[in-house]
């Protein structure tokens, strides 16, 4: 054996001794979760053991360690995949998300909980809004708003009547593909899609299928389902999807700006404790009358409170009013926005928290797995 193979031979049984150890260490990880399980008596369900300031202020901590070579988003995505595997030896979070598989939602649920987790596909938004308050699923996902194509609105209004909480958030990096069983675009006479993907990628559809028929369908992954067995149709989905569904891609990444993010919302039953960097959402009503969204602002830049969003929807039952949501820094619990909220609610409007969550960690990390989903 030469120098070369003994170098390498010392090299790989270093490797086997450090694998042994990481196993090891896991596998202590996991049963000092589970005793904090046992220490917090007999819960109800795997959302009592579930602690989402908790875990943002662990993946915190693992950016601020990481030195390389491992990228930062690839540190956190298997601590991430720690954490689910020890919550799940307690009992799996089922996490309802607008379906079917293959959808970027079901993306996003992996991305926030890990894949130790039951997901659940929902037909719609409003069935994901039942399935959490209805105790069939502990939380939920749902599209909010995407950086091309603004708000979705829908989910706004759902939150008007509800009484469930915000308790996450979760960026993903939305790449579109075309795909296909087609060999060529002068084959396709028309393309699948959720209508916010044929906006996302309108420039790109002008330019190389003019004249081809879009048929709008509820997910993306409808739309792949679909083409399976059709060679002269085409889908827009992301690459989960054509996995799943078995059909090839034929273009990628044909969406209009490449930075095209969805920001989606993790809703639950109840608020949870500050981790040290929040976000809150607040719904906001009034009387109609002259400056009345001024009025119902001002304890936001008296105590110095920062708004990052605010989108206004029609109130149910009354005819050019409103209602608005904002999103602002901090915590309701912590100062200055618990100041901010106190004066709020003295205002004789209507000031509902919708939830204070920690801010997404991996927000538009640099080569993060949203830009590979």
């Amino acid at each position: 054996m030469s120098q070369d193979d003994d170098k390498l031979q010392a090299v790989r049984e270093r490797i086997n001794t450090l694998d042994a150890e990481i196993q090891r260490l896991i596998n202590e990880r996991a049963e000092l979760a589970f005793e904090v399980g046992r220490s917090k008596g007999n819960l109800a369900s795997a959302a009592d053991f579930y602690r989402p300031e908790r875990e943002a202020q662990v993946l915190r901590g693992v950016l601020e360690r990481n030195q390389g070579p491992l990228a930062d988003s690839e540190m956190l995505r298997l601590f991430r995949e720690i954490m689910s595997a020890c919550l799940a030896r307690q009992e799996p979070l089922k996490v309802a998300y607008l379906g079917p598989e293959g959808t970027f939602t079901q993306q996003a649920v992996y991305r926030h909980f890990g894949h130790s987790v039951l997901g659940v596909g929902q037909a719609t938004i409003e069935s994901v809004f039942e399935q959490v308050q209805g105790g069939e699923a502990d939380f939920g996902v749902v599209p909010i708003e995407n950086s091309t194509q603004g708000v979705v609105s829908h989910t706004l209004d759902l939150f008007i009547d509800s009484p469930l909480k915000i308790c996450g958030e979760i960026e993903l990096r939305i790449h579109h593909n075309l795909i296909t069983r087609a060999t060529g675009l002068s084959v396709i006479d028309r393309v699948y899609a959720h209508q916010q993907s044929f906006s996302q990628c309108k420039g790109w559809l002008k330019r190389n299928l003019p004249g081809v028929e879009l048929l709008a369908v509820s997910s993306n992954a409808e739309a792949t389902r679909r083409v399976r067995n059709a060679p002269e149709a085409a889908a827009i989905a992301g690459l989960n999807a054509a996995e799943i569904y078995g059909v090839p891609v034929l273009f990628s990444n044909i969406e209009d700006q490449q930075d095209n993010t969805t920001r989606f919302l993790v809703i639950g039953r109840e608020l949870f404790s500050a981790s040290g960097d929040d976000k809150s959402t607040v719904l906001l009503a009034g009387d109609e009358g002259p400056g009345l969204l001024h009025t119902l602002l001002a304890p936001l830049a008296t105590h110095g409170v920062n708004m990052t969003r605010i989108e206004s929807r029609p109130a149910p039952g009354g005819k050019w009013e409103y209602v608005f949501f904002i999103d602002v820094d901090g915590h309701a619990e912590q100062d200055p926005l618990k100041s901010a909220l106190a004066d709020m609610d003295e205002l004789g409007g209507s000031c509902r928290l919708l939830g204070s969550y920690p801010r997404a960690v991996l927000a538009r990390l640099p080569g993060s797995e949203e830009d590979t989903p």
